[in-house]
Formats: structure tokens, sequence, C-alpha cells
């Protein structure tokens, strides 16, 4: 039997709480394969088999806590069967050295066309890309696939986010004419389910790797030269050499500088998306896309949330009359918000709870919180790369410096996604990713940035595209705004949905769209159309003359449209 800790990597004193548990007892598992994954001080960190054999017991569960020496997992190998022995995560038995010299990593080369670093939602649809273009990939990966997005942002946040609705949906039955008694929930099985959705797609993003034909190396990478990287892991060691490289190792976390910030209470996203159990009173500090579509998530499951934001407004790209739309949902979801706010420190109280002290209009205030959720935004990851190495330059955010087809300073290396730190979003990370496999393979392509649909998943669902009002107003760019209720559309009240609007930004000197808003049912799927119609520089008279199918969320891109042209035909201002 071997037994699987952490040990020394978490350092004296410190811990950690498990995020992900990729296997059950009984399972098979391979040496180097990942086992569980625990977030600490240090960030996110795989937990992976040292030897090959069969799971014979997992001994912790999502969001416990862990040090070094907590027993992880026992491993039943078949070499070693009738003996027992650690195996920590930084490989170095605790019982004798015996075992450790059995385990040597294996050592091999391999050429490539183009090698991509990290396998997230702009190296993968990069690798699938190029291969489809002929080029033989590599693609290096030290944890799951799909990234970030795919296992602790966008996928699970959307899956709790679904959740909420339904739970909501129960709850205001009667007013459909239906009645539901009882009305709860179970936040495990909630939480299981929204593991069962990363794992399909997980293994979606497999299947479609091994169709292409494109090879999976795991491990950590690091640079050589501008022309090679060893990937390494616990039982091997490959050094690849490559044509070209592009690198998509994504963003990490960030706390910001707050007394007590490192208390055990408080979490990061990653933890707020396995919690055991539903935090009575949550106190999040920033008021960003990832603080607001939790502060609605937990809210919705019963969480009293307060959101305290540093700048003058939560969602500080948003238009005031989106903002504005936003502040009075929250506060009908009975949730606090304050801006223009500092946090101070963060004390732990005699109950257990915590105190979250901050400053808000040369005014100090207190609020309690059994949780505390650090939403404060996220940086480009590159550690242990040694992008030195190969002589990459960074840009003024930090993040890997770029062209328009996402080349680097150094010839034949590129970067996409959140390491270039230009637009954190995940759409953009695969489209950039794309533009660079094209340029590398001969087609002159440049990344666009001036049609990026964003998305957050709020509620009411906010979505945008192109130029808003306030930055119209700075460019200095003479508007008009085509503007319609979502409460004057027929789909959206047979849904109980009234809040929210459509908005449409024409620059009058060419009448084309420049930018265009929805808040409310759907808006995340609206958001095409405007995108595109913004993107070829189509006008309100394109929108206008194209048949919209009643009844649907649509017609509001057709009713704003007629609006800019004269009028809307089912409201009247």
């Amino acid at each position: 039997m071997v037994e699987l800790k952490i040990g020394s990597l978490l350092g004296h004193g410190k811990d950690a709480v498990v995020t992900n548990i990729h296997k059950k007892n009984g399972d098979k598992v391979a040496a180097g394969e990942l086992v569980l994954e625990v977030e600490g001080s240090k960030g996110n960190m795989a937990v992976k088999s040292q030897v090959s054999g069969s799971i014979d017991e997992i001994k912790v569960a999502v969001g416990d806590k862990v040090d070094s020496q907590t027993l992880l997992a026992v491993i039943n190998a078949e070499q070693f069967k009738g003996s027992t022995t650690t195996i920590s995560k930084d490989n170095k038995p605790n019982s004798f050295n015996y075992f450790q010299n059995m385990i040597k990593p294996i050592k091999q080369k391999i050429e490539t066309d183009i090698l991509i670093i990290g396998g997230g939602p702009g190296g993968y649809v990069a690798a699938i890309k190029a291969a489809q273009m002929g080029a033989k990939v590599v693609l290096a990966e030290k944890e799951a696939l799909g990234g970030t997005c795919l296992n602790l942002g966008c996928i699970p946040t959307k899956a709790l986010v679904r959740s909420a609705e339904v739970y909501r949906e129960l709850r205001e039955a009667e007013k459909y004419g239906c009645y539901a008694e009882n009305i709860s929930y179970d936040l495990k099985k909630v939480m299981d389910r929204k593991d069962s959705v990363i794992k399909e797609l997980v293994s979606g993003i497999q299947y479609l790797m091994d169709k292409n034909k494109i090879t999976i190396v795991k491990g950590m990478a690091e640079f050589i030269d501008k022309e090679s990287v060893l990937v390494k892991s616990s039982t091997s060691e490959t050094t690849i050499m490559a044509k070209n490289i592009i690198v998509a190792t994504g963003s990490k976390s960030v706390n910001p500088p707050i007394k007590g910030i490192e208390l055990s209470e408080v979490i990061n996203s990653s933890e707020a998306l396995n919690l055991k159990e539903l935090p009575k009173k949550l106190v999040i500090i920033g008021g960003g896309v990832i603080g607001m579509e939790f502060a609605f998530i937990f809210s919705s499951f019963g969480s009293q949330v307060t959101v305290i934001e540093y700048v003058d407004d939560c969602l500080m790209n948003c238009d005031s009359d989106i903002c504005n739309e936003l502040y009075r949902s929250a506060k009908d979801c009975g949730i606090k918000i304050y801006t223009k706010a500092k946090v101070e420190a963060i004390i732990r109280a005699e109950d257990g709870s915590s105190i979250v002290e901050f400053k808000t209009e040369n005014e100090t205030k207190y609020v309690t919180a059994d949780k505390i959720l650090s939403a404060a935004g996220r940086a480009p990851y590159y550690e242990g790369l040694n992008i030195e190495n190969a002589g990459i330059e960074l840009g003024e955010k930090r993040g890997i410096k770029v062209n328009s087809h996402m080349e680097t300073n150094v010839e034949g290396i590129y970067a996409i996604g959140d390491v270039t730190n230009i637009v954190q979003l995940a759409h953009v990370a695969s489209h950039q990713g794309i533009v660079a496999v094209e340029s590398i393979m001969g087609t002159s392509v440049d990344m666009d940035y001036s049609t990026v649909p964003s998305v957050i998943f709020t509620y009411p669902e906010i979505a945008m595209v192109g130029i808003t009002e306030k930055q119209a107003e700075i460019m200095g760019i003479d508007i008009k705004v085509g503007k319609f209720p979502i409460a004057a559309n027929g789909k959206a009240l047979t849904y109980g949905e009234s809040q929210g609007f459509i908005k449409l930004i024409e620059d009058k000197s060419t009448g084309r769209l420049i930018g265009g808003a929805v808040v409310g049912l759907h808006a995340s799927d609206l958001i095409g159309e405007i995108t595109l119609a913004v993107k070829n520089n189509l006008t309100a008279k394109h929108i206008e003359e194209t048949i919209h199918a009643h009844p649907t969320t649509t017609e509001i891109i057709h009713e704003a449209a007629l609006e800019l042209r004269g009028g809307s035909i089912h409201f009247v201002k």
C-alpha cells in the first residue's frame, strides 16, 4: 500500500483546501496521473500518483482542509503488495528511500511543428486548428484539459447559475399557476452536477485531441531556449524541439494586500466552487464580473451577501444605465453593495466568524461573515516557465508582449489568452489561438479586438459589444441610441421576465452600428446578432429590413433598430 500526502510543498504550518477529486475508490491510476487538486497560498496544486495501481481509498472530500501530513489517499500498487510506504506531492517518501529510487523519470525527446503550452480554451483550440491545417502538434498541460475556464471558471460557475435559476423558479412557481411544496436544495448534489458537467466536457476535449492525432505531454513546462522546452512530471522528462511555440498558460487569482487576507475564512473563486456548506453570511471583495456572478449565485440559494467594491461602480466598464439596472436587481435579491469602499482588514471573531473592516466616504464600517470571497481579479501566469531563457519580453501590464499576429518579440514564439493580459475572456483566447496558428501556417491574419462580446451571468444577464456610451463620449463620437425595454417583449413576459432593456449605439456621422448592450432574458444569446452587425459595419436599416421570428426575444433587436430609424412599434416613450 502507498500513502499519498502533499508533503513539504505547503511549508510548515501551512494548510490548503481540497478543490477537486478526480478519482474514486477502486479506480485504476497510472504513475503521474492526477488524483486530486488542492488550493493553498501558492495557488492551485495538482496531487498526482507516483505509482501505477488502483485507488484503495480516498481519505478526503472536496472542501476539506489538509496539511502536509494529511493522508489524502491509499493506493494499492502492485509492485509493493504486502508493504507500506508514503509518497508525498514532492516525491519524498516519509519512510525509506528504496521506493523513490525505483521511480526514475523516463527521458524522451520529441520534434514537432507546433508546441502549445497550456490546454485551456486558447491552447486546445489552437491545437485542433493547427492539426486541421496539417501541422504536427504537441500540447503540454500540467493539469486537466480545459484550463481554468472549463475546470474552475466559466463552466462550473454557469452550472451553479443554472441550479440557482431552477431553485428561484421553483420558489416562484405559484405565479405561473404551478405549486411546489417544501422547496429546498442539496448543495452537495448541486456541486456534483457541476462536476459531472466538467467531467463530460473534459472527456469531450480529450476525444477531440485523440481524433486530431494531437500528442499530449503531461507536466510542467519550462523553456530551455527559444526552440526547445522541457516538460517534467514525476515520471517523465520530455524535451520538445519545436519549429513554433504557442504559450497559453492562462492566469491566476490574485489577492489584494489586505491585513488578514491569509485567514482560512477567506476563499478564492476555486474554493467557492467547492463549498460543502452554504455560508449564511458572505462578503465579496470586488464587484467585477467574478464577484457579481457569485453574489447572485449565493444570494439565490439564501446567503446574505455583501459586496465591497473599491471604485465608483461595480462592473466599472458598463454604462450607468446598466449599473443602475444591476443595483435594482441586487437590492431585490437582498444583496448589499458598497462602492468607493476600501477593505482595510479582516479580523477573526471569537465565535469563529470574521469581521471585515472597510472605509467608505471617510467612514469606517464593519460587516461580519462566515466566508469572505476574494474576487479582486486575475494576473498572467508564467511562473516556472523560464521565459527569460527564450528572451521573451513582457508588456506594460506584465503580460507577455505580442503583436497583432500574436507573435512575441522572439520569432516563432507566440502567446495567447490571459497570459498576454490584453482581454481576459475565454472566447478571446480561442480566437487568438486561431489567429496565431493561421499566422504560423502562412495566412496573414490580424487579431481584432474592436468587436469582442462580453457576457456577465448575473440576474438578469448582461451582455455588451463594441463601443459603450461612456467610451463614445471620451472618444468624441457623436452617437444616437435606440433603446427598447424587455417588459414590452411578448416572449419575455411569457417567461415572467420584465427586467432590463436593449440598446443599439449608432455613429451619427456614418450611420453604422458601433456598439450595443442587452440586459435581461437571453442577453448572452442575443448579443451574437449585435456582434455580427457591429463587426460587419451594418446599419439599423439592415436590421430593420430583416424579418425576426415571433414570438422571440430577438424581436427586441429589431425594435431597437426601429427606434433608431424613427420609432419602435411596440413601445411609446
